[in-house]
Protein backbone atom coordinates (compact mmCIF):
# COMPACT_ATOMS: atom_id res chain seq x y z
CA UNK A 1 0.00 0.00 0.00
CA UNK A 2 1.03 3.78 -0.63
CA UNK A 3 1.31 6.03 2.02
CA UNK A 4 1.77 10.09 2.14
CA UNK A 5 2.14 10.67 5.67
CA UNK A 6 1.65 14.30 6.87
CA UNK A 7 4.05 15.88 9.27
CA UNK A 8 3.19 18.10 11.84
CA UNK A 9 3.96 21.75 11.00
CA UNK A 10 4.85 23.57 13.59
CA UNK A 11 7.48 20.79 14.95
CA UNK A 12 10.22 18.61 13.32
CA UNK A 13 9.55 15.00 12.61
CA UNK A 14 12.75 13.16 15.01
CA UNK A 15 13.10 11.67 18.16
CA UNK A 16 13.90 14.48 20.59
CA UNK A 17 10.34 15.98 19.94
CA UNK A 18 9.26 13.55 22.37
CA UNK A 19 7.06 16.28 24.24
CA UNK A 20 4.35 16.14 21.06
CA UNK A 21 2.63 12.85 20.94
CA UNK A 22 1.32 13.52 17.15
CA UNK A 23 4.84 13.64 16.26
CA UNK A 24 6.19 10.84 18.13
CA UNK A 25 2.80 9.12 16.04
CA UNK A 26 3.93 10.46 13.10
CA UNK A 27 7.94 9.17 13.28
CA UNK A 28 6.99 5.51 14.34
CA UNK A 29 4.00 5.15 12.16
CA UNK A 30 6.38 5.76 9.57
CA UNK A 31 8.68 3.46 11.00
CA UNK A 32 6.43 0.33 11.39
CA UNK A 33 5.04 0.57 8.08
CA UNK A 34 7.94 1.22 5.98
CA UNK A 35 9.29 -1.79 7.82
CA UNK A 36 6.79 -3.99 6.70
CA UNK A 37 7.21 -3.35 3.41
CA UNK A 38 4.95 0.01 2.61
CA UNK A 39 5.32 2.86 0.53
CA UNK A 40 5.87 5.52 2.87
CA UNK A 41 6.40 9.16 1.58
CA UNK A 42 6.95 11.40 4.63
CA UNK A 43 6.22 15.56 4.45
CA UNK A 44 7.58 17.47 6.84
CA UNK A 45 10.46 19.71 8.32
CA UNK A 46 13.72 19.63 6.38
CA UNK A 47 15.71 18.64 9.68
CA UNK A 48 13.13 15.45 10.00
CA UNK A 49 14.71 11.97 10.83
CA UNK A 50 12.29 9.69 9.53
CA UNK A 51 12.14 6.13 8.45
CA UNK A 52 10.40 5.77 5.13
CA UNK A 53 10.42 5.59 1.77
CA UNK A 54 11.16 9.36 0.85
CA UNK A 55 10.94 12.48 2.90
CA UNK A 56 9.82 15.21 1.32
CA UNK A 57 10.72 18.87 3.12
CA UNK A 58 8.12 21.29 2.88
CA UNK A 59 9.30 23.71 5.88
CA UNK A 60 12.47 24.65 6.55
CA UNK A 61 14.17 26.34 9.65
CA UNK A 62 13.53 29.64 8.41
CA UNK A 63 9.82 28.67 8.13
CA UNK A 64 9.33 27.80 12.33
CA UNK A 65 11.49 30.73 13.09
CA UNK A 66 9.55 33.49 10.65
CA UNK A 67 6.07 31.82 12.33
CA UNK A 68 7.43 31.09 16.14
CA UNK A 69 10.54 33.58 16.62
CA UNK A 70 13.20 31.92 18.92
CA UNK A 71 11.63 30.41 22.27
CA UNK A 72 12.72 27.21 24.05
CA UNK A 73 10.04 24.89 23.47
CA UNK A 74 11.83 22.50 25.77
CA UNK A 75 10.61 24.51 28.89
CA UNK A 76 7.43 26.83 27.01
CA UNK A 77 4.41 24.22 25.79
CA UNK A 78 4.56 24.43 21.74
CA UNK A 79 3.42 27.44 19.61
CA UNK A 80 1.01 26.87 16.65
CA UNK A 81 -1.55 28.18 14.71
CA UNK A 82 -3.19 26.81 11.62
CA UNK A 83 -3.17 30.33 9.58
CA UNK A 84 0.15 31.04 10.77
CA UNK A 85 3.29 31.15 8.23
CA UNK A 86 4.25 27.81 9.02
CA UNK A 87 1.21 25.80 8.57
CA UNK A 88 0.19 28.07 5.52
CA UNK A 89 3.66 26.93 3.95
CA UNK A 90 3.33 23.44 5.14
CA UNK A 91 0.12 23.16 3.16
CA UNK A 92 1.56 25.22 -0.33
CA UNK A 93 4.37 22.72 -0.25
CA UNK A 94 2.87 19.29 0.54
CA UNK A 95 0.01 20.01 -1.80
CA UNK A 96 2.69 20.46 -4.98
CA UNK A 97 4.65 17.46 -3.55
CA UNK A 98 2.06 14.93 -3.35
CA UNK A 99 0.82 16.25 -6.69
CA UNK A 100 4.17 15.00 -8.61
CA UNK A 101 4.49 11.70 -6.40
CA UNK A 102 0.05 10.43 -5.74
CA UNK A 103 -1.01 7.52 -7.66
CA UNK A 104 -5.17 6.77 -7.91
CA UNK A 105 -6.42 5.75 -3.80
CA UNK A 106 -2.95 6.56 -2.28
CA UNK A 107 -4.12 6.94 1.41
CA UNK A 108 -3.24 10.55 2.70
CA UNK A 109 -2.83 10.74 6.75
CA UNK A 110 -3.64 13.32 8.44
CA UNK A 111 -2.28 13.16 11.50
CA UNK A 112 -2.70 16.40 12.61
CA UNK A 113 -7.13 16.45 12.00
CA UNK A 114 -8.16 19.39 10.67
CA UNK A 115 -4.79 20.97 10.71
CA UNK A 116 -4.28 18.83 7.56
CA UNK A 117 -7.47 19.02 5.49
CA UNK A 118 -6.15 21.58 3.63
CA UNK A 119 -3.93 19.05 2.18
CA UNK A 120 -6.03 16.14 1.71
CA UNK A 121 -9.01 18.07 0.48
CA UNK A 122 -6.88 18.97 -2.25
CA UNK A 123 -6.29 15.41 -3.64
CA UNK A 124 -10.01 13.92 -3.85
CA UNK A 125 -8.11 11.19 -5.68
CA UNK A 126 -6.53 10.08 -2.83
CA UNK A 127 -7.84 8.73 0.47
CA UNK A 128 -8.15 10.58 3.29
CA UNK A 129 -7.83 9.20 7.03
CA UNK A 130 -6.89 10.97 10.38
CA UNK A 131 -4.91 7.79 11.78
CA UNK A 132 -4.66 8.76 15.46
CA UNK A 133 -7.29 11.36 16.75
CA UNK A 134 -6.27 11.94 20.33
CA UNK A 135 -7.97 14.76 21.17
CA UNK A 136 -12.02 15.74 20.69
CA UNK A 137 -13.27 17.35 17.83
CA UNK A 138 -15.29 17.17 15.31
CA UNK A 139 -14.53 14.49 12.52
CA UNK A 140 -12.20 15.66 9.65
CA UNK A 141 -12.33 12.76 7.08
CA UNK A 142 -14.66 10.17 6.22
CA UNK A 143 -11.94 7.76 7.76
CA UNK A 144 -10.71 7.68 11.67
CA UNK A 145 -8.88 5.63 13.86
CA UNK A 146 -8.84 6.26 17.36
CA UNK A 147 -6.42 5.92 20.35
CA UNK A 148 -8.87 4.56 22.57
CA UNK A 149 -12.21 3.31 22.57
CA UNK A 150 -13.05 5.97 25.06
CA UNK A 151 -12.38 8.47 23.05
CA UNK A 152 -13.96 6.75 19.52
CA UNK A 153 -16.97 7.26 22.01
CA UNK A 154 -16.71 10.54 23.40
CA UNK A 155 -16.53 11.60 19.82
CA UNK A 156 -19.80 10.17 18.67
CA UNK A 157 -21.80 11.93 21.45
CA UNK A 158 -19.74 14.91 21.11
CA UNK A 159 -20.63 14.92 17.33
CA UNK A 160 -24.26 13.60 17.92
CA UNK A 161 -23.05 10.78 15.58
CA UNK A 162 -24.07 6.99 15.17
CA UNK A 163 -20.91 4.67 14.97
CA UNK A 164 -19.79 4.20 11.31
CA UNK A 165 -18.17 0.88 10.56
CA UNK A 166 -15.06 1.80 8.72
CA UNK A 167 -13.87 3.69 11.59
CA UNK A 168 -11.53 1.77 14.16
CA UNK A 169 -9.74 1.93 17.65
CA UNK A 170 -5.85 1.08 17.48
CA UNK A 171 -3.96 2.02 20.14
CA UNK A 172 -1.28 4.44 20.55
CA UNK A 173 2.49 2.39 19.27
CA UNK A 174 6.09 2.01 20.59
CA UNK A 175 9.06 0.81 19.69
CA UNK A 176 10.17 -1.33 22.59
CA UNK A 177 13.77 -1.41 21.15
CA UNK A 178 13.72 2.48 23.19
CA UNK A 179 12.93 1.21 26.02
CA UNK A 180 15.26 -1.24 29.01
CA UNK A 181 13.58 -3.51 31.67
CA UNK A 182 14.62 -3.00 34.84
CA UNK A 183 13.09 -5.28 37.73
CA UNK A 184 14.88 -3.76 40.50
CA UNK A 185 14.06 0.10 40.66
CA UNK A 186 15.71 3.09 42.66
CA UNK A 187 13.83 4.67 45.64
CA UNK A 188 12.02 7.07 44.04
CA UNK A 189 8.20 7.83 41.45
CA UNK A 190 7.94 9.55 38.41
CA UNK A 191 5.77 11.72 36.69
CA UNK A 192 6.32 12.60 33.06
CA UNK A 193 3.98 14.81 31.26
CA UNK A 194 3.02 18.60 30.21
CA UNK A 195 3.10 20.88 33.88
CA UNK A 196 -0.85 21.60 33.51
CA UNK A 197 -3.41 21.26 36.16
CA UNK A 198 -5.70 18.67 34.32
CA UNK A 199 -2.47 16.09 34.05
CA UNK A 200 -2.73 16.03 38.14
CA UNK A 201 1.08 16.38 39.15
CA UNK A 202 0.08 18.54 42.19
CA UNK A 203 -1.96 14.73 43.28
CA UNK A 204 1.41 13.18 42.27
CA UNK A 205 3.37 15.73 44.65
CA UNK A 206 0.39 15.04 47.41
CA UNK A 207 0.57 11.65 47.55
CA UNK A 208 4.36 11.14 47.75
CA UNK A 209 4.69 14.12 50.82
CA UNK A 210 1.91 12.27 52.93
CA UNK A 211 4.18 8.80 52.06
CA UNK A 212 7.32 10.73 52.49
CA UNK A 213 8.91 9.33 49.11
CA UNK A 214 10.77 11.18 46.58
CA UNK A 215 9.09 12.33 43.42
CA UNK A 216 11.02 12.87 40.21
CA UNK A 217 8.79 15.57 38.12
CA UNK A 218 9.97 15.68 34.18
CA UNK A 219 7.91 18.31 31.14
CA UNK A 220 7.19 21.91 29.72
CA UNK A 221 5.93 24.00 32.05
CA UNK A 222 7.09 26.14 35.35
CA UNK A 223 6.12 23.70 38.18
CA UNK A 224 6.31 26.22 40.67
CA UNK A 225 3.86 28.77 39.52
CA UNK A 226 1.81 25.15 38.81
CA UNK A 227 2.07 24.39 42.63
CA UNK A 228 1.96 28.00 43.75
CA UNK A 229 5.02 28.24 45.60
CA UNK A 230 8.11 30.28 45.47
CA UNK A 231 9.98 26.75 46.68
CA UNK A 232 9.35 22.84 45.81
CA UNK A 233 8.57 20.84 48.36
CA UNK A 234 11.98 18.87 49.63
CA UNK A 235 10.74 15.64 48.33
CA UNK A 236 10.34 16.89 44.92
CA UNK A 237 12.82 17.36 42.11
CA UNK A 238 12.09 19.09 38.82
CA UNK A 239 14.41 17.35 36.33
CA UNK A 240 12.58 19.80 33.56
CA UNK A 241 12.25 18.27 29.71
CA UNK A 242 13.79 15.21 29.11
CA UNK A 243 15.11 13.41 25.53
CA UNK A 244 14.22 10.01 24.69
CA UNK A 245 17.30 8.39 26.13
CA UNK A 246 17.35 10.32 29.13
CA UNK A 247 13.61 9.37 29.83
CA UNK A 248 13.93 5.81 29.55
CA UNK A 249 16.42 5.77 32.08
CA UNK A 250 13.98 7.93 34.60
CA UNK A 251 11.13 5.77 34.22
CA UNK A 252 13.12 2.40 34.53
CA UNK A 253 14.26 3.09 37.27
CA UNK A 254 11.40 4.59 39.14
CA UNK A 255 9.61 2.46 41.74
CA UNK A 256 5.95 3.91 39.85
CA UNK A 257 4.91 6.24 37.62
CA UNK A 258 2.01 8.54 38.48
CA UNK A 259 -1.16 9.79 35.82
CA UNK A 260 -3.75 10.91 37.82
CA UNK A 261 -5.09 12.78 35.01
CA UNK A 262 -8.34 15.22 35.78
CA UNK A 263 -10.15 14.24 32.21
CA UNK A 264 -11.05 11.78 29.85
CA UNK A 265 -7.33 10.89 28.95
CA UNK A 266 -7.25 9.74 24.93
CA UNK A 267 -4.72 7.21 25.64
CA UNK A 268 -1.71 8.92 27.69
CA UNK A 269 1.54 7.72 26.02
CA UNK A 270 3.76 8.02 29.04
CA UNK A 271 1.77 5.20 31.03
CA UNK A 272 2.64 3.27 28.10
CA UNK A 273 6.09 3.90 28.24
CA UNK A 274 6.60 3.71 31.46
CA UNK A 275 5.09 -0.20 31.40
CA UNK A 276 7.28 -0.74 28.25
CA UNK A 277 9.82 -0.88 31.16
CA UNK A 278 8.34 -2.25 33.37
CA UNK A 279 7.28 -0.07 35.39
CA UNK A 280 4.36 0.18 37.25
CA UNK A 281 1.64 2.70 36.75
CA UNK A 282 -1.07 4.68 39.07
CA UNK A 283 -3.55 5.99 37.43
CA UNK A 284 -6.91 7.80 37.36
CA UNK A 285 -10.07 5.71 36.54
CA UNK A 286 -11.14 6.84 33.27
CA UNK A 287 -10.63 7.23 30.07
CA UNK A 288 -8.08 5.17 27.79
CA UNK A 289 -6.46 3.59 31.72
CA UNK A 290 -9.43 1.81 31.88
CA UNK A 291 -8.70 0.01 28.69
CA UNK A 292 -4.82 -0.50 28.64
CA UNK A 293 -4.02 -0.17 32.78
CA UNK A 294 -4.95 -4.03 33.99
CA UNK A 295 -5.80 -2.86 37.57
CA UNK A 296 -3.68 -5.06 39.91
CA UNK A 297 -1.77 -6.36 37.50
CA UNK A 298 0.63 -3.62 35.07
CA UNK A 299 -0.59 -1.01 38.12
CA UNK A 300 -3.74 0.50 39.75
CA UNK A 301 -6.59 2.84 38.63
CA UNK A 302 -7.43 5.42 41.87
CA UNK A 303 -10.91 7.75 42.83
CA UNK A 304 -9.72 8.48 45.56
CA UNK A 305 -6.64 9.86 47.90
CA UNK A 306 -7.02 6.45 49.98
CA UNK A 307 -6.94 4.34 46.84
CA UNK A 308 -3.91 6.42 45.42
CA UNK A 309 -2.13 5.73 48.83
CA UNK A 310 -2.64 2.22 48.87
CA UNK A 311 -1.44 1.90 44.86
CA UNK A 312 2.07 3.71 45.67
CA UNK A 313 2.50 1.32 48.60
CA UNK A 314 1.28 -1.34 46.47
CA UNK A 315 2.69 -0.82 43.37
CA UNK A 316 5.87 -1.59 43.64
CA UNK A 317 5.12 -5.31 44.47
CA UNK A 318 3.96 -5.95 41.28
CA UNK A 319 5.74 -8.23 39.10
CA UNK A 320 7.33 -6.06 36.62
CA UNK A 321 8.59 -8.33 34.14
CA UNK A 322 4.61 -9.30 33.65
CA UNK A 323 3.76 -5.06 33.06
CA UNK A 324 6.65 -4.98 30.63
CA UNK A 325 5.32 -8.51 28.79
CA UNK A 326 1.71 -7.13 28.52
CA UNK A 327 3.25 -3.34 26.79
CA UNK A 328 5.57 -5.07 24.61
CA UNK A 329 3.24 -7.78 23.50
CA UNK A 330 0.25 -5.60 22.57
CA UNK A 331 1.56 -1.90 22.23
CA UNK A 332 4.78 -2.09 19.86
CA UNK A 333 5.19 -1.48 16.66
CA UNK A 334 4.82 -5.68 15.25
CA UNK A 335 1.23 -5.91 16.60
CA UNK A 336 -0.01 -2.89 16.02
CA UNK A 337 0.65 -2.51 12.08
CA UNK A 338 -1.05 -5.31 11.71
CA UNK A 339 -3.91 -3.92 12.70
CA UNK A 340 -3.71 -0.63 10.67
CA UNK A 341 -3.44 -3.32 7.74
CA UNK A 342 -6.13 -4.97 8.71
CA UNK A 343 -7.75 -1.67 8.84
CA UNK A 344 -6.75 -0.19 5.24
CA UNK A 345 -7.28 -3.27 3.78
CA UNK A 346 -11.31 -2.89 4.35
CA UNK A 347 -10.82 0.75 2.90
CA UNK A 348 -9.57 -0.27 -0.04
CA UNK A 349 -12.98 -2.65 -0.40
CA UNK A 350 -14.74 0.47 -0.60
CA UNK A 351 -13.05 1.99 -3.39
CA UNK A 352 -12.30 -2.04 -5.38
CA UNK A 353 -14.58 -4.16 -3.80
CA UNK A 354 -18.20 -4.39 -2.90
CA UNK A 355 -17.22 -2.59 0.76
CA UNK A 356 -19.67 -3.55 3.79
CA UNK A 357 -20.30 -6.72 1.77
CA UNK A 358 -16.82 -7.53 0.02
CA UNK A 359 -16.25 -11.09 1.17
CA UNK A 360 -13.55 -12.20 -1.31
CA UNK A 361 -11.46 -13.46 1.55
CA UNK A 362 -13.76 -15.42 3.03
CA UNK A 363 -12.15 -18.44 2.20
CA UNK A 364 -8.61 -18.05 2.34
CA UNK A 365 -8.87 -16.01 5.47
CA UNK A 366 -6.22 -17.64 8.60
CA UNK A 367 -7.56 -15.37 11.30
CA UNK A 368 -9.25 -12.40 12.77
CA UNK A 369 -7.25 -12.20 15.50
CA UNK A 370 -6.53 -8.44 14.27
CA UNK A 371 -8.47 -6.56 17.59
CA UNK A 372 -7.09 -9.86 19.91
CA UNK A 373 -5.27 -8.67 23.30
CA UNK A 374 -2.34 -11.06 24.05
CA UNK A 375 -2.62 -11.16 28.72
CA UNK A 376 0.72 -11.95 30.03
CA UNK A 377 1.23 -15.06 31.43
CA UNK A 378 0.99 -15.05 35.56
CA UNK A 379 2.39 -17.88 37.98
CA UNK A 380 -0.69 -19.38 39.97
CA UNK A 381 -0.33 -18.96 43.67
Amino acid sequence: MRFHALGIPHTITREDYSACAFTQKVLKWCRMMTRRGHTVFHYGHEHSDVECTEHVTVTTRADLELAYGDYDWKKEFFKHDVSDHAHQTFYTRAISEIEQRKQPRDFILCFWGRGHTPVSDAHPDCIAVEPGIGYLHKFSTNFAVFESYSIMNQTYGFCEAQPRWYDAVIPNYFDEKDFTVTLQPDDYYVFVGRLIPDKGVAIAVDITQKLGVKLKIAGQGDLKALLGVDELPSHVEHVGYVEPAARNELMRHARALFAPTHFNEPFGGVVMEAMMCGTPVITSDWGAFSEIVLHGTTGYRCRTMEHFLFAAKAAPRLDRAVVAQWARANYSLEPVAVKYEEYFRMILDVYEGAGFYEYRQADTRQNLDWLTLRYPAQEKN
